[in-house]
């Protein structure tokens, strides 16, 4: 049998509960690939199952976005070998591995501009930004949009993304990370330890939602009428937003194949770059973790895999 490593828990709890494993290599089915895994990012959602908020099933290999290149075929993917893609997984698989199948469903080619360690920062994060800003808010040229927390893995790309697209972009980060921020595109920094946001910036018809808490509820005060709070983290109040006559809106993102290339091209145009603030190799995913987990973060932590 042949095997890999992968990253896997077998309890839940803190990083120490992490470890090596060597596990079968998976083989692909159908229009399935077996991706050898050149890199992947660390997110939240990582700690956040390892310490047992997502019920899910041990042993279970953390990781949901990985850049890489095809291994193996399933039998209506053969053209694909060799190919550099890089993909959103679906939660019942994980990316901190050497290998892993990934569907046709949930991968594009990787941006020719980037790099694996750069490119395993895009899928989760871009997907999560694209689907807040385009799916669910609505986002169109000569809008306006407050992002909370744009100095952030999602943030960052949510910041680019807006301004791509024609929006006035407003978003609250630290004083730090102002010149971060407005190199990416923003046109207004608020620094939400020192400042109100609801003083600052008014008549928005998007807010983006990356904080959730009290920042969601002030968030009400900015939007216009018919507008639109958009949260990643809690569902918005019904009841405030019937009063604002304005629409409250949650989800889950969900890997997107078609979404995945549009990225692409906005990043081979030279729109859009991920920042990727620290790389790890997948033996120190613990330490990944950790940074991500209690340090202030800005774009992305990635665990590089393969050389």
């Amino acid at each position: 049998m042949i095997t890999m490593k992968a990253v896997r828990i077998h309890d839940f709890g803190g990083p120490e509960v992490l470890s090596l494993d060597a596990v079968p290599l998976p083989q692909p089915h159908d229009d399935e690939v077996t991706l050898k895994v050149y890199a992947a990012s660390v997110n939240p959602v990582d700690y956040k199952v390892r310490e047992g908020s997502s019920g899910a099933d041990l042993p279970v290999t953390l990781g949901r976005d990985v850049s890489g290149v095809v291994e193996l075929c399933g039998t209506r993917a053969h053209t694909l070998k060799g190919d550099p893609l890089y993909a959103m997984l679906g939660n019942d698989r994980g990316g901190n591995a050497e290998y892993v199948v990934v569907k046709a469903t949930e991968a594009a080619a990787k941006p020719q501009r980037l790099s694996h360690a750069e490119a395993a920062a895009v899928p989760l994060a871009g997907l999560t930004a694209w689907q807040g800003l385009f799916d669910h808010g609505g986002l169109k040229s000569g809008q306006r949009v407050l992002i909370h927390g744009g100095a952030g893995g999602v943030g960052h790309l949510a910041v680019q993304f807006a301004k791509a697209a024609g929006a006035f972009v407003a978003t609250t980060v630290s004083a730090q990370d102002f010149d971060f921020v407005r190199g990416l595109g923003a046109d207004q920094a608020i620094d939400y330890k020192n400042q109100r946001f609801e003083e600052v910036v008014e008549d928005v018809d998007l807010v983006f939602d990356l904080v959730a808490g009290e920042t969601q509820d002030r968030s009400w005060d900015v939007l216009k009428p018919g507008g639109t709070l958009v949260s990643t983290l809690s569902e918005p109040s019904a009841e405030k937003a019937r009063l604002r006559r304005a629409r409250g809106v949650s989800y889950l993102t969900t890997p997107n194949a078609a979404q995945l290339a549009e990225i692409s091209r906005l990043i081979d145009a030279g729109k859009v770059r991920p920042f990727v603030q620290a790389v790890y190799p997948l033996e120190e995913v613990a330490r990944a973790e950790e940074q991500l987990e209690k340090q202030h973060t800005r774009g992305k932590i990635v665990l590089q895999v393969a050389a």
